[in-house]
């Protein structure tokens, strides 16, 4: 089965991507599982997983979560996480049978040993990461024994399956088997342009819009505006 573990959906900040548009690409591509990551809400992974009529294919329910240590994702949630506190998040995660997920370990984290032992998984690739950050994350994940995980970080329909894992998925999404063979996973990154798209539309959608210089907003937006298509 192959999967991508980190997609975001329009109810992301930073994103535009519809629920039947994440469906959509991901099948074109070959991908039998998603798990839906939108930042602070599971909204996204509930329309979607609603909204999916394919039985094989699955839509596993997460959020990217903002805490003091930085972003940790919860997949197969059935409630929003209410903590920003990590102690906190991960009881919240465990009391719903989820699993707490370490996502791009060396991007924006305070790593210690309770971040890293409290993790399920450890996100050893991450599409919008460096290969240098990707590389530290697959050896973090080795020296503590830790399953991988690996996802696109998709904002945008192109980029969905551009990182894949390879996994075995037991009694529907609610029993996910993570790997610990380098193997299992292959990618590519996300085109640079593309990264900072999405942080224009964060900036659109939270109203900071003014920070951006008019020409290159209205060329973005014309970006956009092919990619929705």
């Amino acid at each position: 089965m192959i999967a991508d573990f980190h997609v975001h959906s329009k109810y992301s900040y930073d994103s535009i991507l519809t629920p039947y548009r994440i469906i959509k690409a991901a099948r074109k591509k070959g991908i039998d599982c998603i798990a839906i990551t939108d930042h602070g809400t599971i909204k996204g992974g509930i329309q979607t997983k609603r909204m999916n009529s394919d039985k094989d294919f699955h839509v596993i329910v997460g959020s990217e979560v903002q805490t003091e240590i930085g972003d940790i994702i919860g997949l197969n949630l059935t409630e929003e996480i209410l903590s920003t506190n990590f102690v906190q998040v991960v009881e919240e995660i465990k009391n719903q049978g989820g699993y707490v997920i370490l996502p791009h370990p060396f991007r924006g984290h305070k790593l210690t040993e309770d971040v890293i032992k409290n993790s399920d998984a450890i996100e050893v690739f991450n599409g919008r990461s460096t290969p240098e950050q990707n590389l530290k994350a697959l050896e973090l994940a080795k020296s503590y024994s830790k399953p991988f995980i690996a996802g696109s970080d998709a904002h945008f329909a192109s980029e969905i399956g551009l990182v894949k894992c390879h996994i075995n998925l037991f009694s529907g999404e609610r029993s996910i088997q993570f790997s610990l063979d380098e193997k299992s996973i292959s990618g590519n990154y996300c085109p640079w342009y593309l990264i900072n798209l999405s942080q224009i539309i964060k900036s659109k959608k939270t109203n900071k819009i003014e920070i951006i210089p008019k020409q290159m907003f209205e060329m973005l937006c014309q970006i956009t505006f092919k990619l929705k298509q």
